[in-house]
């Protein structure tokens, strides 16, 4: 083969395998940064490293090796952002959000969390205790020292006042 020079070069498979070995945690972070999951970024360093391997008796400078890869991943890359291309229209009406979406769901648990801080010191760990370390009444009962009446009135009072918080209130009618 003939290299940048003009020089013929014979392509050595196990010079390749000793640079992936070498270089390939540090490539695959630059890979990592141009795609949204370790998974892509994988998939991006591999498209790269098969094209670099086609053309490496071509790559005369050691020291370009990595500017090498790096454009390869650049261009593959920036070709799936093409195909990949969604149309976006802008919009005067924001789109409702389902009930799947992971920013919702993270969004409502932020509003019920801060409804629950709101609640007073003993219907919050009423609930805490029910709702979030999913204790019966009667341990709830016998960890707070109190009977299991008084922890059922308690959390009776304490969805009651949920139910009636403005902010969840707000969160129901929208979704």
């Amino acid at each position: 083969m003939t290299g940048v020079n003009g020089t013929t070069r014979t392509p050595r498979p196990e010079e390749f395998s000793d640079y992936v070995s070498e270089r390939g945690p540090a490539l695959l972070r630059m890979a990592r940064s141009l795609t949204n999951s370790h998974a892509d970024a994988e998939d991006l360093l591999q498209a790269a490293l098969v094209k670099t391997f086609l053309s490496w008796g071509r790559i005369a400078n050691p020291r370009a090796r990595d500017g090498y890869v790096r454009r390869a991943m650049v261009n593959t890359q920036i070709s799936e952002w093409r195909r990949k291309r969604l149309d976006v229209y802008p919009t005067d009406e924001i789109p409702e959000q389902r009930l799947d979406d992971p920013t919702w769901r993270s969004d409502l648990a932020d509003v019920v969390g801060r409804a629950i801080e709101r609640l007073p010191a003993r219907q919050r760990a009423t609930v805490v205790l029910r709702y979030y370390e999913d204790l019966t009444e009667a341990q709830i009962a016998e960890r707070m020292g109190v009977t299991i009446g008084t922890v059922k009135s308690t959390l009776s009072r304490a969805v009651e006042k949920l139910r009636g918080d403005a902010d969840l209130v707000i969160e129901r009618t929208t979704s």
